[in-house]
């Protein structure tokens, strides 16, 4: 099989993708997005390609971060993806689920309408309706609706700090994705789930001073298992959203329930894949290959 990566770059995901696609015998080749040329009409056909590669003629295409750019730019990429699933070639992750990955209000509206416990949260355009939910949440944290790996999130407890945070954010036309603070004693659960399955799962800490616990940002990780019930929430969040493969944050809180943060429909593994021993590239390519091929994977075989 030929398998084409698309990312905004290369790195250790992209390289682990490429070792295990080599492994097994297929070919793969990573190809940056800002790179993609579309043709239509009648004098050339249909064509796209990425620095003379064509993803069409590819029999998968595995879709990687995807860059930051104008919103021109970032439409034009994931519509290219739109593109390619319509012409036949398996996209994975799919363009739709990585859209309600993406935005964090479509993927809590998924959530919260399915049943799943998430975090009091409140999504507004104007700074007075994120202060008055700050206030009334009493400590909060304000996170980008887009973003990932922790950054751009804020933790506020005093209304003055928080009205200061929104009005900056107000001038550069934000949306305002404010949620209450769970206490979680500084601790939270990331389970990794392909092709419904769950491969691992690894809890992560905050580093000392701090509350944010993403390895990226210094936060430890460990593997552990997970219960049954926690299995389950893993398991029906990635399906909410229509992931093949994904990374599911579970936050268990000082009040014994236990709710479900996030879907990354684009996740990095390398901390969990050192902390579990999972070799998480071979089974996602064993589980794209098994789409391709329409058979199925048997749990745990990670080849």
């Amino acid at each position: 099989m030929q398998v084409v990566v698309l990312s905004a770059r290369t790195g250790w995901q992209t390289d682990e993708l490429c070792r295990a696609l080599s492994e097994r015998g297929h070919l793969g080749v990573v190809v940056p997005y800002d790179g993609l040329l579309a043709r239509c009409g009648p004098a050339r056909g249909a064509s796209l390609t990425s620095g003379g590669v064509s993803p069409l003629d590819a029999d998968a295409v595995l879709a990687r971060i995807i860059p930051n750019g104008s919103l021109e730019q970032i439409i034009y990429r994931v519509d290219a993806l739109h593109w390619l699933e319509q012409r036949g070639v398996t996209v994975i992750n799919s363009p739709r689920t990585i859209e309600r990955c993406v935005d964090k209000f479509l993927t809590t509206t998924l959530l919260q309408d399915a049943g799943l416990l998430v975090p009091d949260t409140v999504v507004c355009e104007h700074a007075a309706d994120a202060v008055e939910a700050i206030r009334g949440f009493g400590d909060a944290i304000v996170k980008p609706i887009f973003g990932s790996m922790g950054h751009g999130m804020v933790r506020v407890s005093d209304p003055e700090v928080g009205f200061r945070v929104c009005r900056a954010l107000e001038q550069i036309n934000s949306v305002f994705y404010v949620q209450r603070t769970i206490a979680h004693g500084g601790r939270d659960i990331r389970a990794f789930v392909v092709g419904g399955q769950v491969l691992g799962a690894i809890e992560r800490r905050a580093p000392a001073g701090d509350w944010r616990t993403n390895v990226s940002g210094g936060g430890t990780a460990h593997a552990i298992a997970l219960p049954a019930e926690w299995e389950a929430l893993a398991l029906q969040a990635a399906a909410l959203v229509g992931a093949d493969y994904a990374g599911v944050d579970l936050l268990p809180g000082e009040d014994g329930r236990v709710y479900v943060l996030e879907v990354n429909g684009i996740p990095g593994w390398q901390g969990l894949q050192e902390a579990t021993g999972s070799d998480v590239a071979g089974a996602i390519v064993d589980h794209t290959v098994a789409r391709v091929r329409g058979t199925t994977v048997a749990a745990g075989t990670g080849r």
